[in-house]
Formats: structure tokens, C-alpha cells, sequence
């Protein structure tokens, strides 16, 4: 079952998902591109959750003045080549 499966399967029964939707359509498309680029869908879960922590963690850095805007875009382009080359 796919992370959005498992969403869908939630709010048929309408159970309250505690998910931003925001949070998730970025969760789903990163795990999708995992999926495509050939990573078992494990692995694709993990690495979602992971490219999604980063990316938070560095805007939280760039939104309380830690890290430049340049510094932001570089560790984004970063964490996008390490996770789909």
C-alpha cells in the first residue's frame, strides 16, 4: 500500500488525518519520483521522510536568519541530487 493509498483509505472511513495536505502532496511526489527512479517502495518511504525533514529543517534555518538564501537554494540542490541521481 502507497503512502496516498493509505490517506485515501483514512478519509473513506473518515478518519482524521493529523497531516498537513501541503506536507503530504510534497511527501507523495517525492516518494514518487523515488519509486520511478527504482527504489523499492520501503526505501522510497524513508527517503520521503528524510528529503522532507531536510527541506523543513533548512527553511526553518533560512525563515530564523541561520542560513543565507543562496545557502538555502545550495542545500536544496544538495539534497535533490543526493536522493534522485
Amino acid at each position: 500500500m502507497t503512502l496516498q493509498e493509505a490517506v485515501a483509505h483514512l478519509r473513506a472511513r473518515d478518519l482524521t488525518c493529523l497531516v498537513d495536505p501541503v506536507l503530504l502532496d510534497g511527501k507523495v511526489a517525492v516518494f514518487t519520483e523515488c519509486v520511478e527512479h527504482g527504489y523499492t517502495p520501503l526505501r522510497s518511504e524513508i527517503m520521503a521522510a528524510y528529503f522532507v525533514a531536510e527541506r523543513d529543517a533548512a527553511q526553518d534555518a533560512f525563515d530564523g536568519g541561520l542560513i543565507t538564501e543562496g545557502e538555502l537554494r545550495q542545500k536544496l540542490a544538495d539534497l535533490s541530487r543526493q536522493l534522485l541521481s
